[in-house]
């Protein structure tokens, strides 16, 4: 399947985020802020960015920018939650170029929904 580069500051729910690609058949790499995360592109480029967005080093917001600069048409994934103002930096986001936002806390499946509408096939609900 798919290369995904998981860059989540929250090692208990990067771990649990990271099992959940790979039980879906998805190859996971993984860093715990946008710079580590940037440097594991650059060796081997991911199909799809899942990024949290508040982050320590470098945020996500900066990270999505960085890469839609590079790379128009690497899907991204925004993930974001705990803050109050969480849906504010969803849609900031989305405007800076993330194709799909996620607000914590998601379900796995919503998850493998968003990481399978960026890719272009069919979600969970869709007929083969």
């Amino acid at each position: 399947m798919s290369l995904i580069l998981l860059i989540e500051d929250d090692e208990p729910l990067r771990t649990v985020l990271a099992a959940t690609l790979r039980d879906a058949g998805h190859r996971v790499q993984q860093a715990a802020n946008g710079r580590e995360g940037l440097k594991l592109f650059a060796k081997e480029p991911a199909d799809v960015i899942v990024t949290d967005l508040i982050m320590p080093e470098q945020e996500g917001i900066e990270t999505i920018t960085t890469l839609r600069k590079e790379h128009p048409d690497l899907p991204i994934i925004a993930i974001s939650g705990g803050l109050v103002h969480a849906a504010a930096y969803l849609k900031a986001a989305q405007k800076l170029g993330a194709n799909r936002a996620l607000a914590k806390p998601f379900s796995s499946a919503d998850l493998l929904r968003a990481v399978e509408e960026v890719l272009g096939g069919p979600g969970p609900e869709s007929p083969a």
